[in-house]
Formats: structure tokens, C-alpha cells, sequence
């Protein structure tokens, strides 16, 4: 049976060419198509021409901070991104987080942990389809296109989410009304109940969706129990 990530194109952005060789190489053996970036500025002139299926970026590139090139990524493309980085500190991967990444993953690293890595994410990002055949969610005034991720505000001004929280806001249209468990969260990520990457995408989405991210109304947090998306969702077709 053909492997359904076989040809998925991946770009590795990394300054380091043993690693970059290393990473090229495991990647084929499973099937994944790689173009190395060597830069942030390399990674954004091949954007221009390439669609990947996701990015590696690694936070240390010699002519921009990795955060920055993630951003103007994340500007450009809908693509998933993994953080791949020597960098440890707390806040560089809340702020990885934050910006949009998929997931983190510190230097040095096991390949067949990186390769499950792109894999976990690769599969989110083709579960976040709709309800059945419908794939809009029209919830408070909102219109959130589970099937390119898109999000649509009252005031018709749209923005296009991360694989990450598109998967989160999409578990959450899918059951209104009922109270989530952390677990239920985590959809097909491979993390702990501690593991602070859940709330930072409460947070995200929240200030994305709220007038008031402190006092909210949509996402509501049920001390002990979980979160509650308190909306009335109708289900569309975009076809």
C-alpha cells in the first residue's frame, strides 16, 4: 500500500549543512521530497515558486531571527511549520507557539522522532475537514472555512489560521455546547496534560476570536473540568 505521506514536499530551513544532509536524508528514506533553504531569505524567494506540505526552521539563521522568517512564512503560506532549534529557552518556544509553529523540537534529535513529528502534523492538518459533507461553520458571526483554514470576521475582514489552531477551533465548532477535556483538545498530538502548547492556542484563538481575550465569551474555561465553546454553530457547503 503506497504511504500517504510519499511525495509530500517538505523545506528545510537550516543554516548547518551536516545537519541539513542528515535531516535530507532521513526525510527521503520515508518518502518526503526536501528543498534545503539556507536562509530565511532563501526559504521565502522559494515561496514565490513552491507550495510545501510543511516547513522546518530552524530559530538560528545567519541573516534573520527564525521567529521573523516563521512570520513572514506564515504571511505567505498556510503550510504546517516545525520549530527544529539548539535554542531551549521557555520563551522561545511559547513565542514559537504563538507565532503560528506546529511543534518544537530541540537539538540534537532522534530522526525517527522528527520523522513522527512531520508525520503528526502532517495528519492534522488533513483531519481539520468539515461536518460530513459541509466544511463552513457559522458560529456568532463568524465563518470558519475548515477546508483551507480560512476565518472570516463580522466585519468581513479574513485571516488565515495556523494548522495548529485551525485543528483546535475545529474541534470546538464540531461540539458546541459541551465541555472539553484537555485531552479532547490535544486532538493527535503526542503531549502531556501539563503541556502548556494547549493553552497558548486557547490563548491565540481567543484573541483572535474575543473583543475582550480576558473576560471571554466564546471560550469559556470550566475550572477542573475543561473549556467550553459556548455558540450556536450552522454547518455550510462551499461547493
Amino acid at each position: 500500500m503506497k504511504d500517504p505521506d510519499s511525495g509530500k514536499l517538505i523545506l528545510l530551513v537550516e543554516d548547518d549543512p551536516d545537519v541539513a544532509r542528515i535531516i535530507e536524508q532521513v526525510l527521503g528514506d520515508f518518502g518526503f521530497q526536501t528543498v534545503w533553504c539556507r536562509s530565511g531569505t532563501d526559504l521565502l524567494r522559494r515561496l514565490r515558486t513552491l507550495s510545501p506540505d510543511l516547513c522546518i526552521v530552524d530559530l538560528g539563521l545567519p541573516d534573520m531571527d527564525g521567529l521573523e522568517a516563521m512570520q513572514r512564512l506564515r504571511l505567505q503560506s498556510t503550510c504546517g511549520i516545525l520549530i527544529l532549534t539548539g535554542r531551549a529557552h521557555v520563551s522561545d518556544r511559547v513565542m514559537g507557539l504563538e507565532l503560528g509553529a506546529d511543534d518544537y523540537v530541540l537539538k540534537p534529535f532522534e530522526p525517527r522522532e522528527l520523522v513522527a513529528r512531520v508525520r503528526s502534523i502532517l495528519r492534522r492538518r488533513e483531519s481539520t475537514g468539515g461536518a460530513g459533507n459541509y466544511d463552513l461553520a457559522e458560529f456568532a458571526g463568524w465563518q470558519f472555512n475548515l477546508a483551507n483554514n480560512t476565518l472570516l470576521a463580522p466585519d468581513g475582514e479574513s485571516q488565515v489560521l495556523s494548522t495548529a489552531e485551525a485543528e483546535l477551533l475545529g474541534i470546538f465548532v464540531r461540539n458546541p455546547n459541551r465541555i472539553l477535556q484537555r485531552e479532547k483538545l490535544m486532538g493527535t498530538r503526542d503531549l502531556n496534560p501539563s503541556d502548556r502548547a494547549i493553552d497558548v492556542r486557547i490563548s491565540r484563538l481567543r484573541r483572535k476570536l474575543e473583543p475582550a481575550p480576558h473576560s471571554p465569551a466564546l471560550i469559556k474555561t470550566v475550572y477542573g473540568a475543561g473549556y467550553l465553546f459556548m455558540a450556536t454553530v450552522h454547518w455550510l457547503s462551499t461547493s
